[in-house]
Order: structure tokens, then C-alpha cells, then sequence
């Protein structure tokens, strides 16, 4: 089974980008990979956790970071004792640095071809929408949306 699935990807450049780490046979979440790739920022580091600004933002966030799990894992409950502890002290960072009183908290577990994801490593997004700076602000409002379900084709 492929690292990634394509059908979920949303642009022309993240299905290109995965296509070559796909080719390679490297999953770009795991820690070797992230830290050497050109294009992905490391912003923060625990002891379990990265955290680094999602490479293809979703449309309408201001802010859109994930926070990913140094163990290659696909289902939250699939996570040591220590890296679900230490999930929170990367979350705090990331609330306290941003001055976060409010966000969204997303992570799809399990096969990617049908919670609406693209890569089989666990990653939870962090969202905060473009609107939410100013609710008095006139002009376009584009709500962010996360894709939680996909129906794989069928052969």
C-alpha cells in the first residue's frame, strides 16, 4: 500500500510533490525526510512532535500548522504514552507563540483513501480561519473547510 493517496490531493503541485516522495519510497512526515526537505519548515520540536506550516494551506486559514508525530503511526490511539503526553506541550507552544484564543483542531486516523487525507502518517492541523481576526470586517468571508471522508473509486 502507497505512503500516499492521490485522490485527495487538491492541487496540481501536492499531487507532484507526492507523486516524487511516493516514487522515492519516503514518507515526508517522518523525521529524516521532514528535516531534510526543502519546502517544509520545522517551526518547533519536542521530544515526540514537530510542528511545521502545512506546505498547502487550506483556503481561508490565516494560520494553518500541523503538528506531527515523530513515530510513524496512522491512528491517534496508535501513539505511545509519552507522545500523547507530549502532544499537549507542542499544542501549548503553538496556542501560547500564536496567541491562539480560539482555533481548529483536525486529524484524520486510519486509511487515507477513505477519511479525506492524503498521507498515511498521522498529522494533526491546527486552523485558524482568515475571517476570525476581525468578525466586523466587510468584504469576502471564505470559511475553512477540512475534508473528514472520501469514497475511493471503485475498480
Amino acid at each position: 500500500m502507497s505512503l500516499y493517496w492521490f485522490g485527495n490531493c487538491r492541487t496540481e503541485e501536492q499531487r507532484a510533490e507526492m507523486e516524487r516522495l511516493d516514487r522515492a519510497g519516503v514518507c515526508l512526515f517522518c523525521p529524516d525526510v521532514i528535516r531534510s526537505h526543502e519546502k517544509q519548515q520545522i517551526v518547533r520540536e519536542t521530544a515526540h512532535w514537530i510542528v511545521t506550516p502545512n506546505e498547502f494551506p487550506y483556503a481561508g486559514a490565516r494560520l494553518h500548522l500541523l503538528l506531527i508525530p515523530k513515530e510513524h503511526v496512522t491512528d491517534l490511539v496508535e501513539l505511545t504514552a509519552p507522545a500523547r503526553a507530549d502532544l499537549f506541550e507542542a499544542l501549548s507552544w503553538v496556542k501560547d507563540t500564536h496567541g491562539l484564543d480560539h482555533y481548529g483542531l483536525g486529524a484524520r486516523n486510519g486509511d487515507s483513501r477513505f477519511t479525506g487525507g492524503t498521507i498515511r502518517h498521522l498529522h494533526l492541523h491546527v486552523l485558524v480561519g482568515e475571517g476570525d481576526a476581525d468578525p466586523d470586517a466587510d468584504g469576502e468571508f471564505t470559511p475553512v473547510r477540512m475534508k473528514f471522508s472520501s469514497r475511493p473509486p471503485t475498480r
